[in-house]
């Protein structure tokens, strides 16, 4: 069963990391710079104070 992250799927900051058992956990990139983010939130994360969209994939030509 795969979770929801929420938010953390469109954000800038939110990295999916894949256990050696194959579990996957999201992890906030912006705890780096404040650590009173969770580093790793409780899913699916609908609102945060930081969140920044991915910015869209050039188009290719």
């Amino acid at each position: 069963m795969t979770t929801n992250p929420g938010l953390c799927r469109r954000c800038a900051s939110g990295r999916s990391i894949k256990s050696g058992r194959g579990s996957v956990f999201w992890r906030c990139a912006e705890h780096d710079r404040d650590p009173r983010m969770a580093k790793y939130p409780p899913l699916p994360v609908l609102r945060c104070p930081l969140f920044r969209p991915l910015e869209p994939a050039p188009e290719p030509g």
